[in-house]
């Protein structure tokens, strides 16, 4: 059993599954994000349903922040690497190259560091779990996405290496990889093709929903089912392993 919990993006959408789904599972879920009023609203959710769970105001781009996190935490057995951020849109000889670099420090670098201070008292106890959340962007790619496609894709070497050192330890490290996702950041990703693309949103989403078997969208609660297994001790078989939950629209 999952006693302990961290999730990071726990404010909306896929994060806000997942925290729900792994309090439900009987954990005690540390939210945690930059936005705190978003996350009050996700432990208030979870404290009606008789879970337990706290805000953990966190920016994953301050590295010094990150490391204090065993101190403010204790032990944690499973970590959920949720955040990330959209990115530019734009074609990559047009974007900027702060933009390029926060997009990474969030979406990449921000996994490092949450690894690098989280799994130290793992491997000690010689149990736990990380999952991390990526995008089948990486492998799918859409115009004008270049910095987060790049991110994501990075996930695939941080969490297949760091399994690798971590496994003789008994600590897992997965990755759950998400299709499109119902919800508002979707819609924005829509407007936004749609606009790169000179077509309209409805277009483009029922070229989406074309491109599924099953004809629908992933729902933020899908990846939340996929991470708690992944977390558990159900999964104590698998490691440095990619789930894709996409609707049938990414295979593999």
């Amino acid at each position: 059993m999952i006693r302990s919990a961290l999730v990071t993006g726990a404010g909306s959408g896929i994060g806000r599954a997942i925290a729900l789904r792994l309090a439900a599972d009987g954990a005690n879920v540390f939210c945690a994000g930059r936005t705190v009023a978003a996350l009050e609203e996700t432990v208030e959710a979870i404290t009606a349903g008789g879970g337990l769970a706290s805000v953990l105001r966190l920016d994953l781009r301050d590295a010094a922040a990150v490391a204090e996190l065993p101190k403010r935490c204790g032990h944690i057995d499973a970590l959920v690497a949720n955040s990330g951020i959209a990115g530019p849109r734009a074609p990559v000889w047009e974007i900027d190259p702060d933009e390029w670099e926060a997009t990474l420090r969030v979406n990449l670098t921000g996994g490092f560091l949450l690894a690098r201070a989280i799994l130290p008292d793992m491997l000690e106890r010689g149990s736990g779990s990380v999952v991390f959340v990526g995008s089948t962007t990486a492998t799918r790619p859409m115009p004008g996405r270049a910095a987060y496609a790049a991110s994501k894709s990075g996930l695939v070497g941080l969490v297949r290496s760091t399994a690798l050192d971590a496994g003789p330890f008994g600590v897992r490290v997965n990755l759950v990889t998400p299709g499109p996702v119902a919800g508002d950041r979707l819609d924005a990703v829509l407007n936004g093709q749609a606009v790169a693309r000179g077509s309209t949103p409805e277009r483009v989403r029922s070229e989406f929903l074309a491109q599924s078997p099953l004809r629908r969208l992933t729902e933020s609660e899908d990846i939340a089912n996929a991470v708690a297994y992944l977390a558990g001790e159900a999964s104590k078989g698998i490691t440095g392993a990619e789930l894709v939950v996409s609707s049938g629209v990414v295979m593999g």
